[in-house]
C-alpha cells in the first residue's frame, strides 16, 4: 500500500500547490488532491493471485467454502463456526474486545473484508495466505477447539462430493480413530503419533484444503463504497455538490486525516492501511511471547507447515517471495502490530490488537499523547491536535461506514 501513498507524494511535489475550488467552498491544494485520489475503493486493484492455493478463484470453492464458514460442527463443542467470530452482522467480526470461541483469546477479532489484498495475515502476520489463516483457528484452542482427523471425518461425512469436486478423492479414514491431532488434548497427540507418516500427511491436507475452500470464500467479501469515495470523486470531478456528500466537519476531518494528523501515513491507499506492521505503544495485552507482536509473528510464520514454502502449498517456491524475503528480525517488530483498514471502523468498537482502548475518542487521545512502548520502541509522536480538531477527526473517522458486499473481484 505504500506504493499508493508514494506515488501520489511524488506526483504532488511536481505540481504546483495552488489551490483550487471544490464543490460546497471547499478547497483543496493540488498536493492534497493527489492523495485523496489514491484513498478511493475505486483505485484497489483486483486481489492478487494467489500461488499457494490453486482453488483461490474457483466458484465451487467458494460455495463449499462459505458453507465451511458456517458450519458448527467444526468446532469441539458443536458451537462454534468461523461466523460466530466473523458476523457478517458486524462486519465480518464480534465487537467484543477479544475473541470468544470454546475458550477466551488474547486477540481481538481482525475483520475480514478484502482480506485477499494482504500477504501477512492475524495482527502479528503469523500467517501468510488466507487459506492457512483459516485453518489456524481450527486446531486453535481456545477458538474452535477441533482436531484434524475429526475435521477429515466430517469431510466425508457431510461434503464428501463436494470436497471431491474441488480437490479429489479424500482419503480412505476406514479402521482410523475419531479424533487426532497435532495440537489436540493429550490423548489426541497420542492417537496422532500413532499414525503412519503418510496418513498424518493425507488428514494434513484435508485440513489445508477445508482451509483453501473457507479462503476461496473470503476473497469474495469486499468493502462497499463510503462517503469518502463518493466526496472524493466529488472533489476530483470539480462536482460543485461534492460538499453536500461530507459535513463540514467531515471535510476538516479528512484535512486533519490526511494533513497535521498524520493518520495517512500507516492507513493509506483504497484500504486505508499500509498492510505493515507498527509499534504505536498500545499496552500490551497476554502472554510475554504474543506481547512482542511482529517479532513472534515472523518467526511463526517461517515455521509453519501450512506457509507458502510448505508441502500442502500449491505454489512453487520462487512464487513465495514474501515469505522467503521476510524481514525475521530487528528493533522494528518488537511490540509491532498490523495496521488494520479503518473502512467501517466506526461500526467496530473497541479498538486496538486487544481491544484495549473502547471508542475513537480514546483512540485518537492515545495518538495525541504517543506514550512509551512498553515492549519496543514507539514509532509515534505527540500530535499537537486542539479539542476541536480532534472532534473533527473524530467525525471524519465515523463517515467511513461502509458495508462488507459479497461478490466474485
Amino acid at each position: 500500500m505504500r506504493r499508493y501513498l508514494g506515488s501520489a507524494l511524488a506526483a504532488a511535489a511536481c505540481v504546483a500547490a495552488s489551490l483550487v475550488m471544490a464543490g460546497g467552498g471547499t478547497e483543496w491544494s493540488a498536493a492534497e488532491r493527489a492523495v485523496l485520489a489514491t484513498l478511493r475503493l475505486n483505485q484497489l486493484p483486483p486481489a492478487p493471485a494467489d500461488p499457494s492455493n490453486r482453488v483461490a478463484t474457483l466458484p465451487a470453492a467458494a460455495t463449499l467454502g462459505k458453507r465451511l464458514f458456517f458450519d458448527r460442527r467444526l468446532s469441539s463443542n458443536g458451537a462454534v463456526s468461523c461466523a460466530s467470530c466473523h458476523d457478517p452482522q458486524l462486519q465480518f467480526q464480534d465487537g467484543k474486545a477479544v475473541a470468544q470461541g470454546v475458550g477466551t483469546g488474547i486477540r481481538r477479532t481482525m475483520p475480514i473484508g478484502s482480506a485477499g489484498h494482504t500477504p501477512f495475515l492475524f495482527w502479528d502476520g503469523r500467517k501468510d495466505s488466507l487459506w492457512a489463516q483459516a485453518v489456524g483457528p481450527l486446531e486453535d484452542a481456545a477458538e474452535h477447539g477441533g482436531n484434524r482427523l475429526a475435521f477429515a471425518h466430517l469431510m466425508r461425512a457431510h461434503y464428501r462430493q463436494d470436497y471431491e469436486s474441488v480437490f479429489g478423492k479424500l482419503p480412505d479414514l476406514e479402521g482410523l480413530p475419531a479424533d487426532a491431532g497435532p495440537l489436540g488434548t493429550a490423548a489426541q497427540q497420542e492417537a496422532w503419533q500413532a499414525l503412519a507418516p503418510e496418513r498424518r500427511s493425507e488428514v494434513s491436507r484435508v485440513l489445508a484444503n477445508i482451509g483453501k475452500a473457507i479462503a476461496a470464500y473470503e476473497r469474495t467479501l469486499h468493502h462497499g463504497e463510503t462517503r469518502l469515495d463518493r466526496y472524493i470523486g466529488a472533489v476530483l470531478d470539480g462536482d460543485p455538490a461534492a460538499g453536500d456528500i461530507l459535513s463540514a466537519a467531515e471535510i476538516q476531518g479528512l484535512r486533519i486525516f490526511i494533513g497535521k494528523g498524520r493518520c495517512v501515513t500507516c492507513h493509506n491507499g483504497p484500504l486505508l492501511s499500509d498492510q505493515q506492521f507498527h509499534n504505536t505503544g498500545i499496552a500490551p495485552h497476554g502472554p510475554a511471547e504474543q506481547a512482542l507482536g511482529r517479532r513472534s509473528g515472523a518467526a511463526k510464520v517461517l515455521r509453519d507447515e501450512f506457509n507458502c514454502l510448505g508441502p500442502y502449498s500449491d505454489a512453487r517456491p520462487e512464487q513465495c517471495g514474501e515469505l522467503q524475503f521476510l524481514a525475521a528480525d530487528g528493533p522494528t517488530l518488537e511490540g509491532a502490530f498490523k495496521a488494520p483498514s479503518l473502512r467501517g471502523v466506526a461500526l467496530r468498537p473497541p479498538y486496538m490488537h486487544a481491544g484495549q482502548l473502547a471508542g475513537l475518542d480514546a483512540v485518537i487521545a492515545h495518538y495525541r499523547a504517543a506514550p512509551p512502548a512498553r515492549y519496543g520502541r514507539s514509532e509515534l509522536r505527540p500530535v499537537a491536535l486542539s479539542g476541536e480538531e480532534a472532534q473533527y477527526l473524530r467525525a471524519f473517522l465515523l463517515s467511513l461506514d461502509g458495508a462488507i458486499v459479497e461478490r466474485e473481484r
